[in-house]
């Protein structure tokens, strides 16, 4: 098991909830736009929030945007040390670093100090496309060893100033490069491990990506914080990290859904039906199994696990509950007998 520390009021490691983590994409200096994203996140689901320091004026709004939000904050720090010092002093509730452009061993020492001084955990996140020259050199590349071993100096040169509150991230875009760093790291220290592939892309690729990566870890049981990259809105971020803790096996709330992919003994158009019922229950927080199968070779005793399912037929279905057979419901009422049995759960 993993040591664990506190991101604010959120545990990192030691057996807690894998936490679901996102990135701001406005100017952090725009307050108002900052806080309004992070309020956005958090309504999606989002526990743990990031935003880029790239100057002093970023730097400057972390306190004022703290006063405005429940979740805790990280700062993203790249190339100037001063900055993390800064964010430190206004109360910032972990610090991201990364080893290929921090800089030399007093700098280090200076954000350890300071975030050591406030219990401010520290995650020393190494990305291929920033790995150190001599690294790169001397495992001809970016590889998985060349990963593991630039996170691992990194957190000795923490260790060396008295610093232990520490997570690691090791991505790529290469997802099984990512999955050996991970798995070499895990075998190798017991710090919290952040989750991600880096670079993802758009949601089509970078879910699938995604997916295979930090949903293979979680699978294996390496894994303890995560973030979905994706080119898009970040709260698409948030929802792609709940489908991957779910399929996880990691969270139960919210609805599960199964649905069979269609065959030629579909006699109802399941696709939209599948689709309107995901749509209907968004928002539903009930901790159930819903089925919507395409015919009865699939429908009750393939699902007779769900807790509720419909199943299609010619010009009618099957409503059921636990494999037993409910009733049998016109296919223009399927969705709608479907939804009101299920408020009566």
């Amino acid at each position: 098991m993993t040591k664990r520390f506190m991101v604010g009021t959120v545990p990192v490691g030691g057996g807690a909830p894998v936490s679901i983590q996102s990135m701001c994409n406005t100017k952090t200096d725009d307050i108002a736009a900052t806080v309004g994203q992070i309020r956005k996140l958090e309504d999606a689901g989002c526990e743990i929030i990031r935003v880029a320091i790239p100057d002093q004026a970023s730097a400057e709004a972390v306190d004022k945007i703290k006063e405005q939000i429940s979740i805790p904050l990280v700062a993203d720090i790249h190339f100037n040390y001063k900055f993390a010092l800064a964010c430190a002093e206004r109360g910032i509730d972990a610090i991201r670093i990364n080893p290929g452009n921090i800089g030399g061993e007093e700098k280090v020492k200076a954000v350890a100090d300071a975030c050591g001084r406030r219990g401010i955990p520290i995650r020393v996140g190494v990305n291929g496309g920033s790995l150190e020259k001599e690294l790169r050199a001397k495992y001809g590349g970016v590889t998985a060893a060349a990963l593991v071993e630039s996170a691992l100096g990194q957190v000795r040169l923490l260790n060396k100033f008295d610093f232990d509150d520490i997570c690691i991230s090791v991505k790529c875009s290469d997802v099984p490069l990512t999955m050996a760093a991970y798995l070499s790291l895990s075998e190798q220290t017991d710090y919290p491990l952040h989750l991600g592939v880096t670079e993802a892309g758009t949601p089509s690729m970078g879910m699938v990506k995604s997916a295979m990566g930090i949903g293979g870890l979680l699978c294996l049981g390496v894994g303890d914080t995560m973030r979905v990259t994706l080119t898009a809105d970040p709260v698409e971020e948030i929802y792609a990290a709940k489908k991957i803790l779910k399929a996880a096996g990691l969270r139960k709330e919210g609805v599960n859904l199964i649905a069979c992919p269609t065959c030629g003994r579909t006699r109802i158009d399941l696709i939209s039906i599948a689709g309107e019922v995901e749509r209907r229950l968004a928002d539903c927080n009930k901790n159930i199994t819903v089925a919507v199968m395409g015919c009865a070779v699939n429908g009750p005793g393939e699902a007779a696990s769900a807790d509720i399912g419909i199943a299609g037929g010619k010009g009618e279905g099957l409503l059921f509950r636990k494999g037993e057979i409910l009733c049998k419901v016109p296919q223009e009422r399927l969705v709608d007998a479907l939804m009101e049995e299920i408020e009566r759960l």
